[in-house]
């Protein structure tokens, strides 16, 4: 007879199983992606024969591979062997200016994935994983790596960009006058804000690695005339002139030391009146019981915080855990704002001590 213990069980059993095969999807859609599955389906219905001949592939293994995306909802299988791409599969199309294909790409890159094998080292040490496995920190083997530097701007890029469509209208913007973005890559944030508040001026700052695709992408938003370009190190310095800072996704990949004297850096040269802003995921102070909070964003933030752990040796933050590192660095957080249309992040206020 049917019992709720016995409905719990095996919910419990079917929730374990698919995060034992959760590795193997991920490799999946990676597959998907470096063989341009999603490209070479486009609009329509495609034949399996005729995507594995585009790509180079065989036609039964490709078969194999289009059922597998079919399974995890990336595609339909319309007729045997006849395929389509579905809306979640669509936005793995490489020339979407929404793609999420340089994202997946990054994500499932031996360079992210590799260092998740010691997990339970860094668990039981706090060490970094990645540097004990690739022999350099995360940020030094991108320099290393130019191929991959670009994968992981342009993935940030992708990332960012709800957060670029909601944050120009979840804040007054209008009452500053220049706005630097600390660290703020190839300036997708900096250039949605711009483009919404034609008196705003900018400046971009971060290394010369991760401001290599940004004029570009300034002069496709139209604010290229607006923004300046300042190369350098947060960790030593950040430009002075402006009364608002943004730091986007930064903090989180670093320590609360490090992050403390990043956040110093923009309190240094804060003048009267200014503001700096962080806009990151901030964590409950309890993860919460039930289906409603294990549903809210699947755990992705928590696994960011892993990854943050195992890859950079930063890590998600709860409101006390930024109230602290910004109380150490001579800031005050004023407000903390969820952004609901680009969930998980929140908009972080701070203000001179």
């Amino acid at each position: 007879m049917d019992t709720a213990a016995t409905r719990e069980t095996t919910t419990g059993r079917d929730l374990i199983v698919r995060l034992a095969f959760g590795s193997m999807a991920s490799r999946t859609v990676r597959a998907a992606v470096r063989l341009g599955v999603f490209d070479l389906i486009g609009d329509g219905r495609r034949p399996a024969a005729g995507v594995a001949a585009d790509a180079g592939a065989q036609h039964q293994p490709m078969t194999r591979l289009l059922r597998a995306l079919a399974g995890l909802g990336l595609l339909d299988e319309h007729e045997p062997d006849v395929f389509s791409v579905t809306p979640a599969g669509a936005l793995l199309v490489s020339d979407r200016p929404d793609s999420l294909a340089s994202f997946v790409r990054m994500f499932t890159d031996p360079a992210i994935v590799r260092a998740w094998d010691g997990l339970d080292t860094s668990v039981r040490t706090g060490g970094i994983a990645f540097d004990a496995v690739f022999g350099t920190d995360f940020f030094s083997h991108l320099g290393r790596h130019p191929e991959l530097s670009a994968d992981f701007n342009a993935a940030m890029s992708q990332a960012s960009e709800e957060t670029a469509a909601v944050l120009p209208h979840a804040y007054d913007f209008g009452r500053f006058t220049s706005v630097t973005d600390v660290g703020g890559g190839d300036g997708s944030v900096l250039a949605g804000v711009l483009a919404a508040h034609p008196a705003l001026t900018g400046v971009l700052h971060d290394t010369n690695d991760g401001l290599a695709q940004a004029p570009e992408t300034l002069a496709r938003h139209g604010v290229a005339d607006r923004c300046s370009l300042a190369a350098g190190d947060f960790f030593r310095s950040v430009p002075a002139g402006s009364d608002l800072y943004l730091l986007k996704s930064v903090l989180h990949d670093w320590s609360d030391d490090q992050a403390v004297t990043i956040l110093g850096h923009c309190r240094e040269v804060l003048p009267p009146g200014g503001r700096v802003l962080i806009v990151e995921p901030v964590l409950p102070e309890v993860v919460g019981t039930g289906a409603a909070a294990h549903a809210a964003d699947g755990g992705i933030t928590y696994l960011s915080d892993l990854n943050m752990l195992v890859n950079l040796g930063g890590r998600e933050r709860t409101r006390k855990d930024f109230e602290a590192v910004c109380h150490r660095a001579g800031l005050s957080v004023v407000t903390v704002t969820p952004l609901a249309e680009a969930a998980p992040f929140s908009l972080i206020e701070t203000v001179s001590d």
